[in-house]
């Protein structure tokens, strides 16, 4: 599998426990810097308020099968939970788009690192998106 990233995060987390548990718990500033190659694909994203990132955890290291959730005392299925050490390390996360600059969307709510590959960015509609 080959998955070619689209961007670059630049972000006020440089360490793994900077991080929010959620990105939705923190009202800090990131941007998402797109490659010239994609800015195109900019196009439209200013009519969303909300956008779906799909980044790359690059900085983890392990992979567990179970974990101790955020805030919990016993270990569960890795799939049941949000962590990071995943067998394909993808992080998730809807953002809330503040203003694009060029190539860079500023964004509030990503939990993503410093310098993590950004490979995907999607609108999200909660009429779609939610139950």
């Amino acid at each position: 599998m080959l998955l070619n990233p689209i961007g670059l995060v630049d972000s006020p987390y440089n360490l793994k426990k900077e991080t929010p548990h959620q990105g939705k718990y923190s009202n800090k500033l990131s941007k998402i810097c797109i490659l010239d190659k994609y800015v195109e694909a900019l196009d439209g994203v200013e009519r969303c308020q909300y956008l779906i990132v799909l980044y790359l955890f690059n900085k983890i290291e392990d992979v567990l099968l179970r974990v101790v959730p955020h805030g919990k005392v016993k270990k569960r299925g890795l799939f049941s939970t949000r962590a990071p050490v995943r067998p394909n390390p993808i992080g998730f996360c809807v953002v809330e788009l503040v203003k694009i600059e060029k190539n860079c969307l500023t964004v509030r709510w990503l939990d993503a690192m410093d310098k993590s590959p950004v490979i995907d960015i999607k609108p999200f509609w909660p009429e779609i998106d939610c139950p």
